[in-house]
């Protein structure tokens, strides 16, 4: 999620030209695109974001840790978050940022302990690259020379557990389809050992459309991820949001985990009861409603970040040993269902 206004007016327009792109004959579907990897309802998660938005010029700290912190220390608070994630929501998932400051200096041995317990309670576990912050938020591989070597060692470190999930690069929205096809190519060459089965290549633009990236044969047998929000309109209705959202996807649903999609949860919507007039309840009810139509994987943005309205879960309790609770009730509802339990809105 994005919630910095110039980066949500940029967003804005470069999806309202997207969409005009995809509506025509240059991102339809091929018949590769028509095989999954598998069914990707098994992915029922929350992002776990840094307070910062995971952009960063430094290491990404997630809310509720410390840069401090040693790997004992980092993997009990870990183990709390997610296990409260499980507890509060119901997820089985958890997508984590990385990028070069993280992995290759001192902190790297610290945050492995978020994913060694997230994955020790039997979580997956997605691990994601984010660009940097300033100049280098522009939707580019920040510098190739540390880009590399970053995913050596991650992939190195977890390639041999199966919970593990790697997305090459999140939103990588200053590339052309094409460039970005051809990168994410490159990855899954480079790393031609991690089964695609555990490789999430994120759909073009702001991960806003996967029709190019599922139509290209070169990355067949991943996973594809997309991103959707409510503020990318100003408003639209139900029916509207359902259409938004299937367009993005083509007939690639089959393969795709909505790994971010969100709306405010500390404002006192009520997405349990129809409001047409509101946008946010529309994109939420639409999102869910679509996402368990098409046994679509969902990764909430975010399940917990500091001071961000669209966080669906709150830290409480001693620093050193961290609970959540739920921000919007009917808000984990619509989790729910998308996720395959629950009861649906009814008029």
């Amino acid at each position: 999620m994005r919630t910095i206004p110039a980066r949500t007016r940029l967003r804005a327009t470069f999806v309202a030209v997207a969409i005009a792109a995809v509506t025509g004959t240059t991102l339809a579907g091929s018949p590769a695109s028509a095989t999954p990897s598998t069914n990707t309802s098994q992915f029922k998660g929350v992002n776990w974001a840094d307070p910062r938005d995971n952009y960063a010029d430094d290491p990404v700290v997630l809310s509720g840790l410390s840069l401090s912190d040693n790997y004992a220390q980092t993997y009990a608070k870990a183990t709390r978050v997610i296990a409260a994630f499980r507890a509060n929501l119901g997820a089985n998932t958890v997508r984590l940022p990385i990028n070069p400051y993280t992995v290759n200096g001192s902190y790297w041995k610290s945050y492995r302990g978020v994913i060694d317990a997230a994955t020790a309670q039997g979580f997956k576990v997605i691990v994601s690259y984010w660009e940097g912050t300033g100049a280098n938020k522009d939707g580019f591989i920040d510098d190739p020379a540390t880009y590399w070597p970053m995913w050596n060692t991650v992939v190195k470190a977890y390639q041999h557990n199966q919970r593990v999930y790697f997305e090459p690069m999140n939103e990588p929205h200053g590339y052309t389809d094409t460039e970005w096809a051809d990168l994410a190519a490159k990855w899954l060459d480079t790393y031609s050992k991690v089964p695609r089965n555990r490789v999430f290549v994120s759909g073009a633009g702001y991960n806003d459309h996967v029709t190019t990236v599922c139509a290209d044969p070169r990355l067949k047998g991943t996973y594809l991820s997309l991103h959707h929000y409510g503020f990318w309109k100003d408003y639209a209705t139900y029916d509207q949001w359902v259409s938004d959202l299937k367009v993005r996807l083509g007939d690639c649903a089959n393969r795709t985990v909505a790994d971010e999609f969100g709306a405010p949860m500390t404002t006192g919507l009520n997405y349990n009861v129809p409001t047409p007039a509101d946008n946010s309840v529309n994109f939420i009810q639409a999102d869910t409603d679509v996402f368990r139509e098409l046994g679509m994987g969902s990764v909430y943005w975010p399940g917990l970040r500091t001071d961000d309205t669209y966080s669906i879960q709150k830290l409480i309790g001693d620093a050193a040993r961290p609970w959540l609770v739920t921000t919007n009730q009917s808000g984990a509802d619509r989790l729910a269902w998308a996720w395959g339990r629950g009861k649906p809105v009814k008029s």
